[in-house]
């Protein structure tokens, strides 16, 4: 069998998974078939929080509801009234290897199921995002990344440097077990650089708080600039959303924040939304 055949054997059930979301006249992206009861996964980004209209492989629409959405992963769970539809087949994303075949595909501009090729370029620590030396455009976000085995183990979000960034298939695992459970800190949060005792570290600066949520009980105000969490300085963007993973409803979080210069630190109850998440 010619390669160019195996490749098109492995890309088109990934094509007929893939679906275009449309949010009234916002433009539309990608998202994927999860599950074959109708769970489609894609960015929050894409959505903004509105229900959706989701269009299949075949053509067929179907008006999509939110069903789960975490803003801090850019993830979102939709759900439409249809079965026995391509579901894909789930990758391991902790087994992936710098260098490995990656496929990509999405509707960048309009053009449906239209699929990119390229390899792994970096995992970063804790596997919290895929970076692959590959062409994604506007569209391609919410859609799939598979490996050569036809599995999906990335939803496709951004574009940083000139490559692909993506969401391991781990990540959106964890969010659809944890959906409607997660404990919440009830912020908006947008990455900068801080200096602490005279070296750089990551900071999570408050840009907006939810009313009535832990965060604000805390005492916490937007300009904040999170830290750390627990006496420990955070080491990555991406570990604030670790450690709420991973805690209960219940715990009690000492999050350290800068403001106006001030080293501070406060206690944070977590609560669950007992709605799906919408910010950390």
């Amino acid at each position: 069998m010619l390669l160019t055949e195996s490749f098109a054997e492995i890309v088109e059930p990934l094509r007929r998974s893939t679906v275009q979301v449309r949010v009234g006249r916002r433009g539309f992206g990608s998202g994927v078939i999860w599950r074959s009861n109708g769970l489609i996964i894609t960015n929050d980004h894409v959505v903004q929080g509105q229900d959706a209209t989701v269009e299949l492989s075949d053509g067929r629409t179907f008006s999509a509801k939110i069903q789960g959405r975490n803003s801090q992963r850019d993830l979102a769970a939709l759900q439409i009234n249809a079965t026995d539809l391509p579901a894909i087949n789930v990758g391991d994303s902790e087994q992936l290897r710098v260098g490995e075949l990656v496929f990509a595909v999405g509707n960048p501009g309009g053009r449906v199921g239209a699929v990119t090729a390229g390899i792994i370029h970096t995992i970063e620590s804790k596997n919290a995002w895929i970076q692959a030396d590959i062409r994604l455009a506007p569209g391609n976000s919410g859609g799939l990344l598979a490996n050569a085995k036809g599995e999906v183990i990335g939803i496709n979000t951004m574009i940083m440097n000139g490559k692909g960034l993506a969401i391991p298939s781990k990540t959106v695992e964890q969010f659809l077990k944890n959906m409607g459970n997660n404990p919440y800190l009830g912020v908006e949060l947008q990455f900068v650089r801080a200096i602490i005792a005279r070296r750089p570290a990551y900071g999570l600066l408050i840009t907006a708080i939810e009313p009535n949520s832990p965060i604000e009980t805390a005492g916490l105000l937007p300009g904040d600039i999170l830290i750390g969490v627990r006496g420990t300085v955070f080491q990555s963007q991406n570990e604030l959303f670790w450690i709420l993973q991973n805690s209960n409803v219940g715990d009690s979080l000492q999050i350290e924040f800068l403001r106006g210069g001030q080293h501070l630190s406060r206690n944070v109850i977590l609560e669950s939304r007992h709605t799906e998440p919408q910010a950390a």
